[in-house]
């Protein structure tokens, strides 16, 4: 159930200080957030940090987390214990709030106020899919994964988001988005984007966007009248015709131009232990070898 790729999904749009869906928005355990965030239904795991405030229609938070200005909900509020938030709390539902939750401005409710250690959110889901299993209501698990969430932006566990710099050590898709960041990733899918900073990884694929920055990889797929505003430096760089780059391009092993490109991603499996670090290590080493 955690988060096993980041993705920014069709509508998101970031701007120096916060991050703007009419979807929702789940972090996962363990993320830091340089940004407010402001959508529909916003949950933050165990331990992560936002950096701004939280607006949204409904709000999780679960247990350790830090959010470093104001929470506003329009409607029902869940705030795990030991949670900190710097600003103020406005609720206008219901707040379930667990033991020990520190809000430096205080806090207005219009609705039932409960004391109680509410359950992480993606641990009730699997509990509630486990249930529905065990009875045999499929058509129920398949309504609940279609409903629970609406064309979620989904920041995997320990990932970073900041002006500064994107990170996971997860894969990463964007679609039809604004994004603000340098991305760090495992594979990287760019759909029908605009993304002001560069991008490193492993397999990465550029299509119907433009790229404000460099691009380092081990095979780079450039397609779809995308533009490149940086050089390119890879083992393999495959561009389709009515693409551009406004930069160098390297390609240790080759450079293909073509009508068509077909492009595929190389699934490497999670077993593997490769992380983050060597990720970009591995990334790096490649790069110095040209």
């Amino acid at each position: 159930m955690m988060p096993e790729s980041l993705v920014i999904p069709e509508g998101v749009r970031f701007d120096e200080t916060h991050i703007l869906h009419e979807g929702d928005v789940i972090v996962g355990d363990n993320a830091v957030i340089d940004f407010g965030i402001k959508a529909k239904k916003v949950i933050v795991g165990s331990r992560s940090t936002v950096n701004g405030y939280i607006i949204g229609d409904e709000v999780r938070i679960d247990p350790w987390v830090k959010v470093r200005g104001d929470v506003i909900c329009n409607g029902d509020a869940y705030i795990g214990e030991f949670s900190a938030i710097e600003g103020k709390l406005t609720v206008r539902g219901d707040l379930e709030i667990g033991r020990n939750v520190r809000i430096e401005k205080g806090f207005e409710a219009t609705g039932l106020i409960t004391i109680q250690n509410p359950l992480p959110v993606l641990i009730f889901i699997f509990i509630y899919l486990m249930e529905l299993l065990r009875l045999g209501r499929l058509d129920e698990i398949e309504e609940l994964l279609n409903e629970e969430f609406e064309n979620p932006l989904v920041i995997p566990d320990g990932s970073r988001v900041s002006i500064e710099q994107i990170r996971t050590s997860k894969n990463a898709v964007i679609k039809f988005s604004r994004v603000l960041g340098n991305l760090r990733a495992r594979d990287v899918i760019v759909e029908g984007s605009e993304l002001y900073g560069s991008i490193r990884g492993r397999n990465i694929v550029i299509l119907d966007s433009r790229v404000h920055g460099a691009v380092d990889g081990r095979k780079v797929y450039i397609v779809s009248s995308s533009t490149v505003f940086g050089r390119i430096n890879a083992e393999e760089v495959h561009l389709e015709n009515g693409c551009s780059v406004e930069g160098t391009i390297v390609g240790r092993k080759g450079v293909w131009i073509r009508d068509n490109v077909e492009w595929e991603i190389e699934r490497e499996t999670e077993e593997d232990g490769v992380g983050e670090e060597e990720i970009q290590e591995d990334v790096s080493e490649h790069i110095q070898g040209a």
